[in-house]
C-alpha cells in the first residue's frame, strides 16, 4: 500500500503500528501536536485535532487513516478531566469526518479508536460484537458518544471500522511496564476481589489485528482483544511465576480507593470486568500469535 495517516500517532500505540507498518506502507504520515518534520523516514505534521490547519491535505489519496486520538483516561475523574476525555475523542473524530468528505480522492479506509469498556461490568458472559450488552456510566457513555460521533457521518468512498480495544500489553509501554514493576516488589497480588476479568492483547497481535481489519475491508465495531479473558487473580498469578516472584501482596478495594488518590487515577481502570471476546476477528479468519497469557509474558520479558 502507498499511504498511511496516523492522527496522535507519537504515543505508545502509534509506535507500535509505526514499528510494524513501517516496511508495508511506501509513506507514514504522523498528525501530531509536535513540530512538522520529516525524521527517520516518517513525516510529522502538526494538528490541533479541532481545525483545519493544512494538515488535512495530507489525506488526498491515502490508503488508511487511523484515528488514536484522546485524552488518558489514567487521571483522575474530575469534571475538567471527564470533559477533555470526551472532547478529545469527539473532536479529532469529527475534524477527520470533515476532511475525509472534502477530499477528492479521500482515504480508502477510516479506522478510529475505541474501547472495550463499551460494554457493561460483566462476570458471568462474555461479551462480543453482537450480544454484548453496553452499559450506562461515564466510561460506557463516552465510548457510545465517540463511536456515535464516528458513524453519524456517511463516508461512501471510505470504510469505517471502531475497533474497541482494551489492554495493549507491550515491552516499552502501555499497562505492563508498572504491572511489571509493581510485581518485582511484591505488590503483585490481586486486585479488589480478583474475580473481575481483564481483557488484553499483545502489542504484535494489536498490530497485525489492525493489518488484518485492512486486508478484509472489514467495516463497523470490532474487538481488538484475545481470545480469552481471564480473571485478575489469575493474571496477577501468571504474572508472579513469570517474573519469578513467589507472591504478590493482594491489594483490597479500600486500598486501591486510597492508592487512586494518591496517584490521581481510577480504580475503574483495575476493578471493572472486562469479559470481552474477539469474536467478528476470529470468524473472519485472524489467528493470534499470543492467544496464551503464559506466551504473552514469556515474550514481553525476554
Amino acid at each position: 500500500m502507498k499511504k498511511l495517516i496516523i492522527a496522535a500517532g507519537t504515543g505508545f500505540l502509534g509506535k507500535v503500528l509505526i514499528n510494524h507498518f513501517k516496511n508495508k506502507f511506501e509513506e507514514i504520515v504522523i498528525l501530531t501536536r509536535g513540530k512538522s518534520e520529516n525524521k527517520n523516514q516518517i513525516k510529522y505534521v502538526n494538528w490541533n485535532a479541532k481545525t483545519f490547519s493544512g494538515w488535512e491535505k495530507e489525506l488526498e489519496n491515502a490508503d488508511v487513516v487511523i484515528n488514536l486520538a484522546g485524552k488518558s483516561v489514567d487521571c483522575r475523574y474530575t469534571e475538567k478531566n471527564k470533559a477533555e476525555i470526551l472532547t478529545s475523542r469527539i473532536d479529532s473524530t469529527k475534524i477527520l469526518n470533515e476532511a475525509i468528505l472534502l477530499c477528492n480522492n479521500p482515504p480508502k479506509h477510516f479506522i478510529n479508536s475505541s474501547t472495550a469498556t463499551i460494554y457493561r461490568h460483566s462476570e458471568d458472559k462474555e461479551m462480543d460484537e453482537y450480544s454484548g450488552e453496553i452499559g450506562n456510566d461515564f466510561s460506557m457513555n463516552v465510548a457510545k458518544s465517540w463511536e456515535n460521533t464516528f458513524y453519524e457521518v456517511e463516508t461512501p468512498n471510505t470504510l469505517k471500522t471502531a475497533i474497541r480495544t482494551s489492554i495493549v500489553l507491550g515491552k516499552d509501554g502501555g499497562a505492563f511496564l508498572p504491572l511489571k514493576k509493581l510485581t518485582q516488589i511484591g505488590l503483585g497480588g490481586k486486585n479488589g476481589n480478583g474475580r473481575q476479568f481483564i481483557s488484553w492483547i499483545h502489542e504484535k497481535d494489536f498490530a497485525r489485528a489492525v493489518e488484518f481489519i485492512i486486508e478484509k475491508g472489514l467495516s463497523g465495531s470490532i474487538n481488538i482483544v484475545s481470545p480469552k479473558p481471564i480473571r485478575n487473580e489469575v493474571f496477577m498469578k501468571k504474572l508472579q511465576e513469570a517474573i519469578g516472584i513467589p507472591f504478590g501482596l493482594p491489594i483490597s478495594k479500600s486500598i486501591l480507593k486510597i492508592g487512586a488518590k494518591i496517584i490521581k487515577t481510577e480504580t475503574e481502570l483495575v476493578l471493572k470486568s472486562r469479559n470481552v471476546i474477539p469474536k467478528r476477528i476470529t470468524e473472519n479468519g485472524f489467528e493470534f500469535e499470543f492467544g496464551e497469557l503464559d506466551k504473552t509474558f514469556k515474550n514481553l520479558l525476554s
